[in-house]
């Protein structure tokens, strides 16, 4: 879809020049509370299946895969202390801008997830997924803005997030692939930035893992 295309081009080259003073401050903040890069680069898989390398500001310890899970749980000890408010005010995710002016994202669509996990996804849907660019932020990425939380409460968090959780975000992943277009998207960002203005569940879109 070229609109959404240039909807997106447009949107995350204006966000990284009006956020780039921010990033600075973020950078100096991550350098400052503990040793390591300012950007945490993880491989994702992306439309078509193809992997791509998608950028978040780091807000673990350097090295932190090698030291524990793909996924965090609570008060995972490996999350700085400026990671921790990165995290909960979702900062991290802004580097993302740059993989969509990348082409390689989306601003709104399925959340791209790490090879591991894909793994556990159904053949069929797979092929929708796949068909689209991964996104910033959809009704996954809202409807489980809490995930470390449900996942706190497990006495495997792993086993929880592919038997429970996993499932229904790639039903919203279809969800979204079976409604698109840019009213969706416009009201997804929407959702995403400021959580109480959409109440979602009117629409009867949910999660049970709450």
């Amino acid at each position: 879809m070229r609109a959404k295309r240039l909807f997106d081009l447009f949107w995350a080259t204006l966000g990284l020049v009006v956020l780039s003073p921010l990033f600075l401050v973020v950078a100096v903040w991550i350098k400052l509370d503990s040793a390591g890069p300012v950007f945490f680069r993880q491989t994702r898989v992306g439309r078509f299946e193809k992997p791509f390398r998608i950028y978040k500001f780091r807000t673990m310890v350097a090295d932190a895969e090698k030291k524990g899970l793909q996924l965090t749980a609570g008060k995972d000890p490996r999350i700085t202390r400026s990671g921790e408010f990165f995290r909960r005010t979702k900062i991290d995710e802004l580097p993302q801008l740059i993989n969509v002016v990348k082409g390689e994202m989306s601003l709104v669509g399925p959340r791209p997830e790490v090879p591991k996990y894909v793994e556990y996804y159904p053949d069929e849907a797979k092929k929708i997924v796949f068909s689209l660019r991964p996104g910033i932020t959809d009704y996954a990425a809202i409807l489980f803005r809490n995930e470390n939380e449900i996942l706190e409460g497990s006495d495997d968090p792993e086993k929880a997030y592919v038997q429970e959780i996993l499932p229904e975000k790639v039903s919203l992943y279809l969800k979204y692939a079976s409604g698109r277009n840019l009213w969706i998207d416009f009201l997804l960002i929407l959702g995403t930035l400021f959580p109480r203005l959409i109440d979602f569940s009117q629409k009867g879109i949910t999660h049970d893992c709450a």
